[in-house]
């Protein structure tokens, strides 16, 4: 029953997620914004909504290990298993971007969020507030000088939604979402408690893959299709929003204390170390290019982390 559950929550969050994208593009361009701030603002956030339902109500809730187990999985999964399958079925080339923003970027929010818990294994109101305006400044200084590099352009959406549909599209997203939420967080905790484990070894393995599904299939498509495969930009992007995103804005309305010591311990130093990796695999041995065996070596320490978390 609570693995029913989490997966009626895994598609409910899905749903809703592609609905409030659908109706925030559409608004948006309807409001004539232009595409370039849709898809550095709408999109991002519109994209990163279920994380961030998931960590807000899971901090609500009193489940605060679930809110950050939640975002330090998914970063995990998104560099070690998405795109680790990624790129064993097709290589990429890595954007110039890459060390110039992106990776610079994803590695000063994961440090920043590091030494914010590291000592007092909490993220408070004033840090959340710190992050998440870090964040702001990083994409009014993306709009302005780096828009061509790294963003990418919003889809045509097709015809435009009429009043009425726009809103049940708000609506129905929505509730999808907090729904989504309610019983993802209920699987998770009845799953922990029918195994004996913490909250925090179901948040970073069950619930982040969860949440990384998306850009999974996504991915996949991608490469079935023979069209460019998900770029290491837009996982990075997410990891990004992830932590600034989606904890700032999570700690700003409610603290995280971490309980479970494996999340400070464990599981932030795998995160760091996954995403310093990948910058010695993105110009080694080839330059500017991920091929399958740096897919396998991504899979592979995915799977070391998985097995000693669960073991």
């Amino acid at each position: 029953m609570n693995f029913l559950l989490i997966v009626i929550g895994l598609v409910l969050l899905v749903m809703g997620g592609h609905w409030l994208l659908k109706a925030a593009v559409d608004l948006s361009l309807k409001l004539e914004i232009p595409k370039i701030v849709i898809g550095m603002t709408v999109v991002s956030f519109a994209t990163s909504a279920p994380e961030l339902i998931v960590s807000v109500n899971a901090a609500l809730e009193g489940f605060p290990d679930i809110a950050m187990g939640n975002v330090i999985g998914s970063n995990l999964a998104n560099i070690g298993f998405v795109l680790g399958i990624t790129v064993v079925l097709s290589s990429i080339d890595v954007e110039r971007s890459f060390y110039k923003t992106d990776w610079p970027m994803m590695m000063i929010a994961s440090i920043m969020l590091f030494g914010f818990v590291i000592t007092d294994a909490k993220l408070d109101r004033l840090e959340g507030g710190m992050m998440f305006t870090f964040l702001i400044v990083f994409l009014i200084y993306l709009l302005r000088f780096q828009k061509p590099a790294v963003v990418d352009e919003v889809e045509e959406v097709g015809e435009p939604l009429s009043a009425v549909k726009l809103v049940l599209y708000l609506l129905f997203g929505g509730v999808a979402l907090w729904g989504g939420s309610e019983l993802l967080i209920r699987g998770a905790v009845g799953m922990a408690r029918f195994y004996n484990v913490s909250e925090r070894i179901i948040a970073v393995t069950v619930v982040s893959v969860g949440t990384s599904i998306p850009e999974l299939a996504a991915s996949v498509i991608a490469v079935l299709k023979k069209e460019k495969a998900i770029s290491l930009g837009n996982l990075i992007g997410s990891n990004i929003f992830n932590i600034l995103a989606v904890l700032g804005i999570t700690s700003m309305i409610t603290p995280i204390t971490i309980v479970d010591a494996g999340l400070l311990t464990n599981d932030i130093y795998w995160m760091l170390a996954v995403s310093f990796l990948i910058l010695p695999l993105v110009f080694f041995p080839k330059g500017l290019r991920l091929g399958w065996r740096d897919g396998i070596v991504l899979l592979g320490c995915y799977a070391v982390f998985v097995y000693l978390t669960v073991r």
